[in-house]
């Protein structure tokens, strides 16, 4: 009989923790350079533009001051972090010709499992390089276009990805933006055309195995008037006593009437500085969704935000945090509404525990020509013991009387009177916390894709669901 967890300390992270033997890997050296950018430029068989593009961005993030206003990322020294790291292998259309350990790898994740059943098409980036990447035939029938950004760079759509490549997120956006544009490497690109509904997700998945190792993917989708896509971004790795990094970038372009789902499960291990940054522009009608886990990593800024340029445009942020010891995560989202009727609804849970520290912040900006706007933002923050700490750091500045804006923030801890009743109801002391926290998280980790892949279920069911006492 399989005994349900009940303790944070029983989480079995072994799914994750597995390192695979990096001697067949091509690594750059550490540290930044306008050398290691031209390398990786070359490497990447960067079209003129790019290369020209990393070296400018490198240039502005060397005259860029770190960020201060949030966690310490002290521990985090550019010159020891390896920008670039290719394993022996091409990208490969077929699993079967994936290499055996890195195969491994994504079996013991259910990448495959999970395409077999649900997944309209899949690519899996292992450290620096896309290594796999397939379709479904029906889906590349409709005329979507999913595929590697180095292919997308150099392919019939090169056009297409210069005109939209860091437009969104500028190099001169923040530090790590800066870094990001320099040394990139690997993502995805996809375009739905117009009036396409992609009837089953698309997912990436993003596996970093090097130990103190960057990853810098850029994810970059078009979907186009009419057109409607679910995209699912899974991200893991193992533990090394060296810190590793993540600044990967995500650019959305939601069309007219469009309406595109971003889900992402982010199971960072906990020596990981997560500096993502993730964005998305809206026209008329158009729907943006996001759904986010943040489980793993050391430190984290993310908050993924849309802008709300068109008449009727909305936005909904549904977002899990779980920071537990030696975590310190710094989650939330932003808005801006340029366009009358415009709406926007951000709902987020988190959960800390262990000493570990959740911080929300959200902005929402509503211009002086969005009339008519609405916006609602729900955060609520649930400690597990004295030594935790939950903060709420709301930002709104409008700019219009016409507008409807209301903001909500709870943070407790669990009520000694609920665990006694629970209690006093037959269950254990265990038992009754675990319910009680899986009961806060259900109606955010219900929007997540939970049937898509086992990883995502593993977690949900380890981190929420009775593993919490």
């Amino acid at each position: 009989m399989n005994e349900e967890k009940t303790y944070v300390e029983d989480v079995d992270r072994s799914i994750y923790d597995f390192k695979d033997d990096e001697k067949d890997a091509f690594k750059l050296s550490a540290g930044l350079t306008p050398a290691i950018v031209e390398q990786i430029s070359r490497e990447k068989h960067d079209p003129a533009w790019m290369q020209l593009f990393r070296l400018q961005s490198l240039q502005i993030y060397q005259n860029m001051r770190v960020p201060d206003w949030g966690p310490s990322i002290e521990g985090l020294n550019m010159d020891n972090i390896v920008t670039y790291v290719r394993p022996n292998t091409g990208m490969k259309a077929k699993w079967s010709d994936v290499p055996e350990d890195i195969k491994n790898t994504f079996e013991r994740l259910g990448i495959p499992q999970a395409e077999r059943k649900s997944l309209a098409g899949v690519g899996a980036q292992y450290d620096s390089e896309l290594v796999y990447h397939n379709v479904r035939e029906e889906v590349a029938a409709q005329g979507v276009v999913y595929t590697d950004m180095e292919s997308a760079l150099t392919g019939p759509y090169a056009d297409m990805v210069k005109k939209h490549f860091m437009k969104l997120v500028k190099p001169t956006d923040h530090k790590f933006a800066a870094l990001h544009g320099a040394v990139w490497s690997g993502g995805s690109f996809v375009y739905v055309p117009k009036g396409v509904k992609v009837e089953i997700p698309l997912q990436s998945y993003f596996r970093l195995n090097a130990p103190g190792a960057g990853q810098f993917e850029h994810t970059l989708i078009i979907v186009d008037e009419g057109a409607d896509l679910h995209f699912i971004e899974g991200c893991s790795a193992p533990k090394y006593n060296v810190a590793n990094l993540h600044a990967g970038c995500v650019e959305l372009f939601v069309g007219k009437n469009a309406r595109l789902r971003y889900s992402t499960i982010e199971n960072w291990s906990k020596n990981m500085y997560n500096l993502n940054t993730k964005r998305a522009v809206v026209d008329e009608g158009g729907v943006i969704e996001w759904v986010s886990g943040s489980f793993g990593s050391h430190v984290s800024y993310l908050y993924p935000m849309s802008i709300l340029n068109g008449r009727g445009s909305r936005m909904e942020f549904t977002g899990i945090t779980f920071a537990g010891k030696g975590q310190n995560l710094d989650t939330g989202a932003k808005v801006v509404h340029n366009a009358p009727d415009t709406s926007s609804y951000i709902n987020t849970r988190s959960i800390s525990k262990d000493g570990g520290i959740s911080t929300f912040r959200s902005s929402v900006v509503v211009g002086k020509n969005a009339k008519n706007a609405k916006s609602s933002v729900s955060c609520q923050s649930l400690m597990l013991d004295s030594i935790s700490r939950s903060d709420t750091i709301p930002a709104m500045d409008i700019r219009t009387k016409d507008a409807n804006v209301g903001h909500e923030a709870q943070i407790g801890s669990i009520s000694d009177e609920a665990v006694f009743y629970l209690m006093s109801r037959g269950m254990s002391e265990e038992d009754a916390r675990a319910y009680i926290v899986s009961g806060f998280a259900d109606n955010v980790s219900k929007e997540l894709p939970l049937e898509y892949a086992v990883e995502m279920n593993n977690l949900i069911r380890l981190e929420m669901k009775g593993s919490i006492g």
